[in-house]
């Protein structure tokens, strides 16, 4: 991503990933599962 985009959209965009990624594990009260993989890879 920080070949395409400035550094500062990545961290954002990374951050709003991270938050989302929390409150979905916290609204569901699911735990964390590190293997999962997302539905769109990198």
């Amino acid at each position: 991503m920080l070949k395409r985009k400035p550094k500062n959209v990545v961290i954002v965009a990374l951050a709003n990933k991270m938050a989302r990624t929390i409150w979905a594990l916290l609204a569901h009260n699911r735990p964390y599962q590190k293997d999962n993989l997302s539905a769109k890879p990198a």
